[in-house]
């Protein structure tokens, strides 16, 4: 056998996936190249490590085995990486942190320049809904996590980044002439939703009954990004962050409708399981966010308070 580490990876990879097309993505390589890496890799066990059926690929009992060997080969080897380095004095290891999908907005740039400082540290960042971070953090999966609401059943700690802010927003072909509108505007105006397990719908909704606003629910979206272009659309209206829509609003396609009581306004948190065992680099970032997001929220966020 004269398998590679990058046949490892790229081997890898496809079992998390469960796909050459999403493995390819997330490598940045291009879909045949990754066919061609898999191929040359099965080639040299007798036993199928995959298997497609109906067109989705399935990753066989033996292929999972070759899997798990595999991560355990590519972790190794990030070791000797890191080691490496620490001895000459750099920080090294990976910073695990689960973020709302809205967050991708927010934590790039609160990641950068400690990035760019500590170029031996990897950076592992899931970007999903809700629930899956929390239970990522809960399953201590991750150092931390970016949320806009608090979980209530977990005992955390928590740093506050910044503000969000979401407001009442349409497309641009509509002209709403009033300096306000008070809550009787949401009978005529059909609500797009995020899903069930969304921090953006979770404050959304609480907001909505609190105030007992009437609403007409028109659809449900899973992304931040589809509810945007489907409201752009014109398929309807939908209660969205400020921080996700701002070329939009700049260009015009995009419009906030002034409503009473709004923006609605919440904080975005970065937290962490009370009582967690920092590794060096955790340690390090959070003394870091703690030292500087002044300086950040100031350098990439002054545009916010122009809305």
């Amino acid at each position: 056998m004269n398998y590679t580490l990058h046949q490892l990876m790229v081997f890898l990879k496809i079992t998390q996936t469960k796909s050459i097309t999403k493995a390819a993505g997330e490598l940045h390589l291009t879909q045949p190249a990754v066919s061609i890496q898999l191929k040359n890799f099965q080639d040299q066990f007798d036993i199928p490590l995959t298997e497609v059926i109906g067109r989705k690929l399935y990753v066989t009992e033996f292929g999972h085995e070759v899997a798990r060997s595999a991560e355990k080969i590519l972790n190794e080897v990030h070791a000797i990486t890191y080691k490496t380095l620490a001895h000459k004095g750099q920080l090294t290891g990976k910073l695990k942190i689960s973020i709302v999908s809205t967050a991708k907005y927010v934590m790039p740039y609160f990641l950068t320049d400690f990035m760019h400082e500590h170029p031996g540290i990897d950076l592992l960042m899931d970007v999903t809904n809700k629930a899956k971070v929390i239970e990522s953090l809960e399953n201590n999966e991750v150092d931390f996590s970016l949320v806009s609401v608090l979980p209530e059943k977990l005992q955390i700690e928590n740093v506050e980044l910044m503000q969000n802010r979401l407001y009442l927003v349409g497309n641009g072909e509509r002209k709403f002439e009033k300096t306000v509108y008070d809550n009787h505007i949401f009978e005529e105006l059909p609500l797009i939703y995020r899903e069930n397990g969304s921090g953006t719908r979770y404050t959304m909704e609480k907001f909505i009954a609190q105030n007992n606003i009437p609403v007409r629910k028109k659809m449900e979206l899973t992304s931040n990004e589809a509810v945007k272009q489907a409201v752009i659309a014109g398929l309807g209206y939908s209660i969205m962050p400020l921080i996700g829509i701002k070329n939009e609003l700049n260009l015009s396609s995009l419009q906030i409708i002034p409503v009473k009581g709004f923006p609605i306004k919440s904080v975005w948190n970065l937290i962490w399981l009370k009582n967690k065992n920092f590794s060096p680099v955790a340690m390090a970032y959070l003394t870091s966010i703690k030292q500087e997001k002044s300086n950040i929220i100031r350098e990439k966020f002054s545009w916010f308070d122009s809305f």
